[in-house]
């Protein structure tokens, strides 16, 4: 059975889709203004082990994430840039594109854009004010929260509290100081669109509302994205949705805990603001998702280079072991002994540990216990059936690949049978061998690192050193 926390009941419940097989699921994606960061990463890759699962479980998994393609902070850098406002979106959505499929993060079914939908946007509004929701004033349109009966639920947040501690900045257009923006009016030199009450654009929490009930429906199982967005963007969308529709908007909240540099909030004042594309070319993708697997998606989190570090070594293992699999599945032994394992009890474990609300640390060390078990199991008996490998490889590409996105078969491959590539490898690993003898370690690392940036990984042992390569 599999159960989720749910945010806004504040506890485990069991999971039952609305229409089995099928999964509605909605996450809040980039403000396309600039290259996301690594705490987005972090929603997008767990919210992408969230949606492998389910699909491992046998859901249909219809995955939305929204695109919000005008903004206040697009502006601001069109402006800065002297750019188009849509220029400036188009550049950043193809490097979102880019940069999550370098991360192993499956697409969406739909990327669906803010500016592709003022038309809902539109009469959602309209629905809002003709039920008492909203109101206009001289060309803005603000919710009134007072309106809504339980506005905090998500968040646990008290208005009356909200308001006397409100550092919300002061509109005298506002009723009350916690209404926000349905549509804002159109200022000299901003992007607009034509509306019922005049030229304007959007506010921010009426787009999500609006793009996930028109593709997913005005009822849908999964809403998910980072803590940060609890309040007050999941409470306004909860506000919008349920008073406009007059039904239950999402079954299951999700929540992504806070990421943190070094034990510091991440902050570009202090220097310690870094992308996900700054990160992918430090680190590998498969290292960036074992390192967030290893803590559950609800927890902060502290980010270093010691933790990816850790993940690349703990990956070298499933490596190897995978490079093993394919080099012994090549020989075809059908004739080998035939070795007894229990491949259902990690099939167990790893299902238990992610039936318990995606506990994916859990289930990563069922992965590298399998690992361990596998290798001593090849140790005991070197010649083993051709089927013991074929299952094991199975067992680790539904998991480790299928679910967890750790481990890429593909790159685990012997070097080629190109003679001149081995020869020269070979020789650059004399020469660094002699550099370190004469501790010349500057350029032993030198060699080991470009080795690397092109695919080629050593590998010291105490026979000596050997390499493989890696594919791109």
């Amino acid at each position: 059975m599999l159960s989720i926390y749910n945010t806004i009941t504040r506890k485990k419940e069991e999971f039952k889709p609305i229409n089995l097989p099928q999964v509605n699921m909605y996450v809040c994606g980039p403000t396309v203004y600039d290259y996301f960061h690594i705490g987005n990463a972090r929603s997008f890759i767990m919210s992408d082990i969230i949606r492998r699962y389910l699909e491992y479980k046998g859901f249909n998994v219809k995955f939305v994430m929204n695109l919000t393609d005008v903004d206040d902070k697009i502006i601001k850098k069109s402006i800065e840039e002297n750019k188009d406002s849509s220029a400036v979106a188009d550049h950043f959505t193809k490097a979102f594109l880019e940069d999550i499929q370098k991360l192993k993060i499956k697409k969406a079914d739909i990327y669906p854009k803010a500016t592709a939908h003022m038309h809902e946007i539109i009469d959602l509004i309209q629905k809002l004010i003709d039920k008492g929701f909203a109101y206009s004033v001289d060309g803005n349109v603000f919710y009134d929260v007072s309106k809504f009966d339980n506005y905090g639920k998500l968040s646990g947040k008290n208005i009356e509290e909200l308001i006397s501690g409100a550092r919300i900045e002061i509109n005298e257009e506002k009723k009350n100081p916690l209404d926000f923006s349905l549509w804002k009016k159109a200022k000299e030199g901003e992007p607009y669109w034509e509306s019922p009450w005049g030229k304007g654009r959007p506010g921010w929490h009426i787009e999500c509302s609006a793009m996930s009930c028109a593709h997913l429906g005005e009822t849908f199982d999964i809403h998910a994205g980072g803590n940060d967005l609890i309040f007050p963007h999941h409470e306004n969308e909860i506000a919008q949705s349920e008073a406009a529709n007059g039904k239950k908007f999402v079954n299951y909240w999700i929540h992504f805990g806070f990421l943190n540099i070094n034990n510091e909030k991440m902050s570009k004042s202090l220097g310690n603001f870094f992308t996900a594309r700054e990160i992918l070319k430090l680190f590998s993708a498969e290292a960036i998702r074992l390192a967030f697997a290893q803590t559950h998606y609800a927890g902060p989190l502290n980010f270093s280079d010691e933790l990816l570090a850790s993940a690349e070594k703990g990956l070298e293992k499933l490596n190897n072991l995978a490079e093993k699999l394919d080099k012994e599945i090549k020989k075809n032994n059908t004739s080998g002994n035939v070795r007894a394992f229990d491949f259902n009890k990690f099939k167990n474990d790893f299902e238990s540990a992610m039936d318990d609300d995606f506990n994916s640390p859990q289930a990563c060390a069922v992965i590298f216990d399998f690992a361990r078990e596998v290798n001593r199991a090849i140790a005991e008996n070197e010649n083993l059936n051709v089927k013991f490998y074929l299952d094991v490889k199975e067992f680790l590409e539904k998991t480790a690949v299928g679910v967890l996105g750790i481990l890429d078969f593909a790159k685990s491959q012997p070097p080629p049978d190109d003679s001149l590539t081995e020869d020269l490898t070979n020789l650059l690993i004399k020469l660094r061998t002699d550099a370190k003898k004469e501790k010349n370690f500057a350029l032993s690392d030198k060699i080991r690192d470009e080795l690397k940036s092109i695919g080629i990984i050593l590998q010291d042992g105490k026979d000596g050193t050997t390499f493989k390569v890696i594919k791109k």
